[in-house]
C-alpha cells in the first residue's frame, strides 16, 4: 500500500497517515493577527473559511433531506425494545414522517411555526429525542434541551428565559421537576410524555393548569391535520443551548442552522481522510444530546444517511448495547475510555505470566505499526490477541472522535492499538458548536495537543500579560472566528459582549500554545476554571471561600487537573485555633510540630469536607487529600498578588511535588 492510500471495506480496513506534511498542519494568516486556518481550505486562494460541505444542504432540515436520499430510504433511528433483544429499526421515511406529524401536531396545540418558539426536551438519548427536534426544525421552531445536571433553579431559569411553552419529557418524575416550579414558569402550559399518563398524573398537571398528553397522540393529532413544512433559513436558530457553567445562572448559547451545517461539514471533511462515511455505517448514539457535541454528531449521520443506535439509557449496559448494535461509528468522551483502559489494565496484570507475557508482545508489535500511522483490525495480533477486547465495543468501530476533556496520551495510544480505531481528538465549547480543532489522521505523537484549526475555523492567540502569555512567542488566550462561532446568549448582552468582540472574534477564557507543526496545546485557563476528567466545571476559588470560612482554615489552594477526576487542596491551618485542637485532642507541640502530625490532617480534612457539603458543594467540589503547609501565603514569598489574591502559577509551581505526591496515592 502506497503512503497516503486507505482501504475503505467495511470492517476490515487498514489506514496509513494521511497525504500532508506531519511538520505543517495548519497555515499561517498572513497578518499581523497572526491567525492560522485549516491546511483543508483553498488557503492557497485567500480563502481560509469553508463554511459547508454539500451545495444543498443549508439547514439542518436541508440534512434530513439529503440523508433521506442517501440512504435509498434505509435503516435511520434503532433501539433495543429491552435487554438481550436484538435492534429494532425506523427507515428514514417513517423517521421524516413522524417529525413533520410531531410538528403539525404542535401547530394543532396553538404553537406558531416561526423561529421564536421555543420547545424543550427533557429526555435521555432515544429516536423521539431526534424526532421532537426535527419536528422542531421542520417548521422553523427552536428544540431548547433540559437535562439533570443542570439543577432545578437552572431549570427553572432556562424555562422562564426562553418563554417555553411545551415540554417533551421521558418520565414522569421529571414533568413533577418542572411542576414544582410552575409558578414562577407561567408560559409552560403543555408536557408531552413519552408513554401514556394515567388520571391522577393528569389531575396532577390539571391542577397547575398545564395539560400532558402521550407522545403517540401528539403524533394522531399531527397526523389528523398534517401541515405544509415552514424549512428554516441558515441564520434562524436551530437550538438555545445552556451550559452548565460553575457560577450562577446558566447562559443560553443561541445556536443557528449555519453554524451546524459549517460544523458538520468541517468534521467530516476531516475524517474522510481515514473513514469514508457511507450509509453502510453504523453509529453509537450514547452521548447526550442535550449537548451540542453529540448533537453535531447526529445531524452529521442523518446527512450522510447513516443508522443511528441508542443505548437503553443505562451506562452499565453499554458494552452489552454495543455488542448488540455493532457500530462502526462511536463517538465517545475520555472518562468512558479511562473506565475500559482500567478495566483491560486490570485484567491483564491479574492474567497468567504466559497470558501476560503475549499481551505485551502483541502491544508492542502493533505499537510500532501505530506510531507509523497505520491502523487495523486485521492484523494476527488482532485475531489471536485483541479481538476479545475489541468485542467489549462491538468488534467493528473503525471511527472514533472524543471531546469533552482531555485524555493521557498513554490511554489514547492504548486504545488506538487495542481497538484498532482511527481517533480523533478535537477542542472547542459549545459557543464554537462543538469543535474548533481536530487531530489529523496519522497523527500519533505524544505531545498532547488538540489538532489544528478545522477547515471552518480561523484561531489566533492575545496576549494575557498578567499571566506572561504573549502572543509573539505563539501562547495566549484562544480566540475563534468562523461561520461555527455563536451569535451570542440569549437575553444577555452583557455576557455576549464579553465573550465576542467587535470584530467577531469568540474568546474563549483558554490558554493555548502553537507547536512546531502548527497543532495548539491547551495549556492554562485565563479564568481560574477547571474540567475535571469527567467532564465537570470547577470554580477553585469558590471552594477555597468556603473552606476558609471553617475555623481551622487560614487559607487554602484548591488544585485540580483535567485528566483527573478529583480535586485536593494545599491547607495553612489558623495557627491559634489549631493550638486549642491541639490541647483539645491532646497532642503535644507548638504551631510547627502539630501542622506535620496526621491526626492534625486527617481532622482537618474531615472538617472541611462536612463543612463543604453543609455550604452546598457537590461531590466532585470536595477535596480528596491535602497537604498542610505551616506558612502563610504572602506578597513576600510571592504567594499572593499585590491585591492579597493567590497567585495560581506560582502556587502551582511552589507545591508541584506534594500535588504530584498526593495525585499518585490517589491514583
Amino acid at each position: 500500500m502506497n503512503r497516503g492510500s486507505c482501504i475503505h471495506q467495511k470492517y476490515c480496513r487498514l489506514t496509513r497517515m494521511a497525504d500532508y506534511d506531519h511538520n505543517n498542519q495548519s497555515v499561517l494568516i498572513p497578518g499581523a493577527e497572526r491567525a492560522r486556518c485549516s491546511i483543508y481550505t483553498n488557503h492557497k486562494n485567500g480563502e481560509y473559511i469553508k463554511e459547508k460541505l454539500y451545495d444543498d444542504v443549508s439547514t439542518v432540515y436541508e440534512a434530513m433531506e439529503r440523508g433521506l436520499k442517501q440512504s435509498n430510504d434505509g435503516p435511520c433511528m434503532g433501539w433495543r425494545p429491552a435487554a438481550g433483544e436484538p435492534y429494532k429499526w425506523m427507515k428514514f421515511s417513517e423517521f421524516k414522517e413522524k417529525s413533520l406529524q410531531f410538528g403539525s401536531g404542535l401547530i394543532s396545540k396553538g404553537r406558531e411555526a416561526v423561529n421564536t418558539t421555543n420547545i424543550g426536551i427533557y429526555s435521555q438519548n432515544r429516536p423521539e429525542w431526534v424526532i421532537a427536534d426535527f419536528g422542531c426544525q421542520s417548521f422553523s421552531m427552536v428544540a431548547v434541551p433540559l437535562y439533570d445536571t443542570l439543577g432545578e433553579e437552572a431549570m427553572e431559569h432556562t424555562v422562564k428565559l426562553t418563554d417555553m411553552s411545551t415540554v417533551v419529557c421521558d418520565k414522569m418524575a421529571k414533568v413533577q421537576q418542572l411542576l414544582k416550579h410552575i409558578s414562577n414558569t407561567p408560559t409552560l402550559k403543555l408536557i408531552i410524555l413519552l408513554g401514556t399518563p394515567n388520571e391522577d398524573e393528569k389531575k396532577q398537571c390539571d391542577e397547575h393548569n398545564v395539560e400532558i398528553m402521550s407522545y403517540e397522540d401528539l403524533l394522531q393529532l399531527g397526523k389528523d391535520n398534517m401541515k405544509d413544512p415552514v424549512p428554516p433559513k441558515p441564520d434562524n436558530l436551530a437550538t438555545i443551548c445552556f451550559t452548565s457553567g460553575t457560577t450562577g445562572v446558566p447562559k443560553g448559547a443561541r445556536i443557528t442552522h449555519k453554524q451546524f451545517i459549517s460544523e458538520i461539514g468541517a468534521v467530516h471533511t476531516i475524517g474522510a481522510t481515514v473513514h469514508v462515511i457511507q450509509p453502510s455505517d453504523v453509529h453509537f448514539s450514547f452521548l447526550p444530546l442535550a449537548h451540542v457535541f453529540e448533537r453535531c454528531n447526529q445531524y452529521e449521520m442523518i446527512c450522510e444517511g447513516v443508522r443511528t443506535g441508542f443505548f437503553q439509557g443505562d451506562v452499565k449496559l453499554l458494552s452489552d448495547d454495543m455488542q448488540a448494535l455493532k457500530p462502526s461509528i462511536f463517538p465517545c468522551v475520555p472518562r468512558l475510555m479511562n473506565r475500559i483502559y482500567d478495566k483491560i489494565s486490570s485484567g491483564v496484570n491479574n492474567a497468567s505470566a504466559l497470558k501476560r507475557g503475549l499481551f505485551n508482545i502483541a502491544f508492542n508489535k502493533k505499537k510500532a505499526q501505530v506510531l507509523q500511522g497505520i491502523t487495523t483490525r486485521n492484523s494476527i495480533w488482532d485475531k489471536i490477541v485483541f479481538n476479545k477486547f475489541q468485542a467489549l465495543i462491538g468488534g467493528q468501530v473503525d471511527w472514533m472522535f472524543i471531546g469533552s476533556a482531555p485524555i493521557s496520551p498513554e490511554v489514547l495510544l492504548f486504545w488506538r492499538v487495542v481497538m484498532g480505531a482511527n481517533i480523533h481528538e478535537g477542542y472547542g465549547q459549545t459557543e464554537s458548536t462543538c469543535a474548533a480543532t481536530l487531530t489529523l489522521a496519522g497523527d500519533t505523537s505524544p505531545e498532547g495537543h488538540v489538532g489544528p484549526p478545522l477547515p471552518n475555523t480561523n484561531i489566533k492567540l492575545v496576549d494575557v500579560a498578567e499571566m506572561n502569555y504573549f502572543a509573539k512567542d505563539d501562547k495566549g488566550e484562544i480566540c475563534l472566528k468562523g461561520p461555527n462561532v455563536f451569535p451570542g446568549y440569549h437575553k444577555n448582552e452583557e455576557k455576549t459582549k464579553e465573550a465576542i468582540d467587535e470584530d467577531g472574534w469568540l474568546h474563549t477564557g483558554d490558554i493555548g500554545v502553537w507547536l512546531p507543526n502548527g497543532c495548539l496545546k491547551i495549556i492554562d485557563r485565563k479564568k481560574h476554571i477547571f474540567k475535571l476528567a469527567q467532564g465537570e466545571y470547577v470554580a477553585p476559588e469558590k471552594i477555597e471561600t468556603i473552606y476558609c470560612e471553617d475555623t481551622l482554615v487560614a487559607q487554602a489552594y484548591v488544585h485540580g487537573e483535567s485528566l483527573k477526576a478529583s480535586i485536593i487542596a494545599v491547607i495553612v491551618p489558623e495557627e491559634e485555633e489549631l493550638k486549642k485542637f491541639g490541647e483539645r485532642e491532646g497532642l503535644k507541640g507548638d504551631f510547627k510540630e502539630l501542622y506535620a502530625q496526621k491526626e492534625v490532617k486527617d481532622a482537618i480534612l474531615k472538617q472541611i469536607v462536612q463543612h463543604g457539603k453543609k455550604r452546598g458543594l457537590k461531590g466532585f467540589e470536595l477535596v480528596r487529600d491535602i497537604h498542610i503547609h505551616n506558612e502563610l501565603f504572602s506578597v513576600e514569598n510571592g504567594l499572593l498578588t499585590p491585591t492579597f489574591k493567590g497567585k495560581r502559577p506560582a502556587l502551582k509551581e511552589f507545591f508541584a511535588s506534594q500535588l504530584a505526591e498526593m495525585y499518585a496515592k490517589l491514583d
